[in-house]
């Protein structure tokens, strides 16, 4: 008997059917993108090892497929004492460290401020579970050389604007800043020096609630007076009503002695982005305690939700930094990710294409000559044709078409050799 022949664990499929919604799903996504004027780039799915590996990528390079290097002697392999010395080229888990590369290369040749849209998939040494997959699509914009809050401001814009196109109702745009949570840190009593290993912990709030993060915080050993000070802070009555997103109601959510600048900056990206849909406080919200795991995230940070959903939809941030890494001077930067796979399936567009799509069922005598000039003229005509010899079980055949999508066809007989003479039916209900 033979045995099932399955993708790689964490790899799909896509039958044809669904490749075409995905498609259209993107095409919806690209669109938004550009039309906010953003432009496409496409890097390798490959980088150097030494740079996805260079301290960016947060927990994420633990992750990182690695390839190894040609011609690898029993020799070599035996000398070699941890496995990444093994390999010099890695699979891409992100698509911001391969942009920060890509700007390095061409930055004399792209302007001032650049807006990138980037849209492909990406790959993870994930265990394989319900939402999580080894191979993923990536939905990227950023805005490289612009350092006000502007780039900010365009970015969560074209994301609202982007979830409103794919008809995804219901979602909030979550907003932090990475040195707001340092500073509440340290107004805490948290040394500086313990707030990476902190916020690690703080990251778990909407899993563990306010009790799971302090007791996790104690099981840690971390000082008892900054930990006490947060349990106090964090287990404070919630407001009655959603705050509106103001320096005032921002203030009210931190601890006192915050950094004040960033507050202002914050509340000037709220009243931008509010007044530009005119619906104040539907949109985005300030999350004190929002973090964002990744490691090269230096202000403002946020995240989509969804409230039919435990996981975001998506997040970004400012990263000065990592251009730097690759140029040797700093070029402020900041992007925001659409995760596809999380988002295809809330998705339900209606396909315009759908009464273009026809199919042709031929007889077995009919000149094939004439057929492809019929499927010829049908496709100039602005269709998208598929031609089908007659089976003898024909009722099967038209329902695996409709589930391809097309929306009517026409049987091709000897005398039935012009557009005129053919008679299409619809598919639905055959």
């Amino acid at each position: 008997m033979a045995s099932t022949v399955n993708p790689p664990r964490g790899m799909r499929d896509f039958l044809p059917a669904e490749k075409a919604r995905r498609e259209r799903v993107l095409g919806v996504i690209r669109g938004s993108y550009r039309a906010h004027g953003f432009d496409e780039i496409e890097t390798p799915v490959m980088e150097d090892s030494s740079r996805l590996h260079a301290g960016l990528g947060g927990d994420n390079e633990k992750l990182a497929f690695a390839v190894m290097k040609r011609g690898l002697t029993a020799e070599k392999l035996q000398a070699a004492s941890e496995a990444l010395d093994l390999a010099d080229l890695g699979l891409r888990f992100d698509l911001t460290v391969p942009l920060a590369r890509f700007y390095a290369t061409h930055r004399a040749e792209l302007p001032k401020v650049f807006r990138a849209i980037q849209i492909a998939p990406v790959w993870r040494a994930e265990r394989p579970q319900k939402g999580r997959f080894r191979q993923f699509m990536q939905c990227d914009i950023d805005i490289m050389g612009e350092p006000g809050v502007s780039a900010e401001i365009e970015l969560i814009a074209a994301t609202a604007a982007t979830l409103d196109a794919l008809g995804i109702a219901g979602c909030t745009i979550r907003v932090n800043d990475r040195r707001l949570l340092a500073s509440a840190l340290s107004a805490l009593g948290f040394p500086a020096k313990e707030h990476d290993a902190v916020l690690i912990t703080v990251d778990k709030l909407d899993k563990l609630g306010a009790d799971g993060v302090i007791a996790e915080l104690r099981e840690r050993a971390f000082p008892d007076e900054p930990v006490a000070a947060l349990a106090e802070f964090l287990r404070r009555p919630a407001p009655q009503t959603k705050p509106e997103f103001t320096a005032e109601a921002m203030r009210a959510a931190l601890p006192d002695g915050v950094n004040e600048a960033v507050v202002l900056e914050l509340a000037a990206i709220g009243h931008a982005v509010e007044a530009s849909r005119g619906t104040p406080g539907a949109l985005i919200e300030f999350d004190p305690w929002l973090v964002r795991g990744m490691g090269y995230y230096t202000g403002a940070i946020f995240e989509v939700a969804h409230p039919s959903l435990g996981y975001s939809l998506g997040g970004g941030g400012r990263y000065d930094g990592m251009i730097g890494r690759f140029l040797g001077s700093d070029v402020p930067a900041v992007g925001f990710s659409l995760g596809f796979e999380r988002l295809v399936d809330l998705v339900e567009l209606d396909d315009a294409a759908s009464d273009d799509q026809v199919a042709l069922v031929y007889d077995a005598d009919v000149d094939p000559a004439a057929l492809i000039r019929l499927q010829a003229e049908l496709i100039h005509a602005g269709k998208r044709v598929r031609l089908e010899a007659r089976p003898r079980k024909l009722p099967q055949l038209l329902e695996q078409l409709r589930d391809s999508g097309f929306h009517s066809f026409a049987t091709v007989r000897t005398d039935s050799l012009s557009i005129a003479s053919l008679e299409f039916k619809p598919l639905n209900g055959q």
